[in-house]
């Protein structure tokens, strides 16, 4: 029996995860939910606050996983983090960046940092 999507979810955010963590990111969540929707790691890198989408694809039949966080996608991002400033106090003055991290059926690994900007 193949594994469910969680499960390999869940297997390529370690992989995210241990990228961040050797690029010095200090990682403080890791799929935060909340009612606006969830993000799959939330990292520090210094004083930039980053919130990372993992995409795998295991071939690129469906497209670059880089492409597919959609506009939807991205706003739900945005206002979850918008939602985990305000709880967490963190400031309006804090910087922060929204990343999407791909990994391929090759096991090659793109991080784009800065993917796409804040959306209401």
């Amino acid at each position: 029996m193949g594994q469910n999507r969680r499960e390999i979810g869940t297997k390529y955010e370690e992989k995210a995860v241990a990228l961040l963590e050797e690029q010095g990111y200090l990682i403080l969540e890791r799929n935060y939910r909340n009612r606006y929707g969830e993000i799959d790691i939330i990292a520090r890198k210094e004083e930039m606050l980053v919130f990372v989408e993992v995409k795998y694809r295991s071939h690129q039949d469906y497209g670059d996983p880089l492409e597919a966080v959609g506009w939807q996608k991205q706003r739900r991002i945005c206002r979850s983090a918008l939602y985990y400033c305000a709880r967490q106090g963190v400031g309006m003055d804090r910087p922060c960046r929204f990343d999407v991290i791909a990994i391929y059926g090759d096991q090659s690994i793109r991080h784009m940092e800065n993917a796409f900007e804040y959306q209401e």
